[in-house]
């Protein structure tokens, strides 16, 4: 077994990764940055989705564990007091995964520029630079509005209790392999009208969205930004590929869906 970690700059993190280290070291499992089995993150979900996206192209092979030091982690089953825990569990690995699905997304260029191609493990989300975004939406080559607002978020049912849910979207279960597209700020009235409710998208479908100027916009990628000019369309849909976590210890979706949000265990405690 090899097994690489990912951390964030925290001095927690940093003094947890390195007990890790040694303890890894004592049982003779190899740690290394180059074609791991595992990948350990040692913080928040932001550094699990940098660990993800560092090694996105070993998607089929790697499975991750999320060792939470912050405030709040969905991705992030363990702390530093069972640490024992878990390096007992990587001893005795079996090879027990649970996957989530992704979002597949490519930018097609007017001026046959190169294609982009992405892929996401929670949001991606289309603002224009300077102004309202105004860009026509299709669902499985099917026209369905012209959106005129600050931006569109198309989230992965993982990714749905972030920025998708703080814009009024709805919280997926991850096993729902749906995409969902949210407004955000839509501008509506008795000229300009779009659905203005969130949309879940079925797995064998698709969005598109082509923005009617291309001059410049930004499209997020997770944590990750890029402006983008003279796009004829980006095209989102659910990706072939899959997030695998090992699953020695893994909390149950609504369990943290609890906690997170409502609190109500800890409440109750006190």
């Amino acid at each position: 077994m090899k097994i690489a970690i990912v951390k964030n700059n925290t001095e927690e993190s940093t003094n947890v990764a390195r007990k890790l280290r040694e303890m890894l070291a004592k049982e003779n499992i190899e740690i290394t940055t180059s074609q791991p089995n595992i990948i350990i993150s040692v913080g928040g979900d932001g550094t699990l989705l940098s660990a993800f996206h560092r090694y996105a192209h070993l998607l089929d092979k790697v499975r991750f564990i999320g060792v939470h030091t912050g405030h709040l982690g969905f991705y992030t089953d363990w702390r530093q007091y069972n640490l024992e825990e878990l390096v007992d569990s990587l001893v005795n690995d079996n090879g027990e995964y649970i996957q989530y699905p992704l979002l597949d997304i490519e930018i097609i260029y007017k001026n046959k520029q190169k294609n982009k191609h992405f892929l996401a493990l929670n949001e991606s989300i289309v603002k224009f630079t300077d102004g309202t975004l105004v860009g026509d939406v299709y669902i499985k080559e099917e026209y369905f509005e012209r959106f005129r607002g600050d931006g569109l978020c198309i989230s992965t049912p993982t990714g749905s209790t972030g920025y998708n849910k703080s814009i009024g979207g709805a919280v997926l279960h991850p096993r729902l392999e749906a995409l969902q597209l949210t407004e955000i700020a839509s501008l509506n009235n008795r000229i300009f009208r779009t659905l203005s409710s969130p949309m879940v998208i079925a797995p064998d479908e698709w969005i598109k969205i082509e923005p009617i100027d291309t001059s410049c916009f930004t499209l997020t990628i997770d944590q990750l930004a890029s402006s983008e000019t003279d796009v004829d369309y980006i095209k989102f849909q659910i990706a072939k590929e899959r997030i695998r976590f090992a699953q020695y210890q893994h909390t149950h979706f609504w369990d943290r869906v609890e906690d997170a949000f409502l609190g109500a265990k800890f409440n109750n405690e006190n």
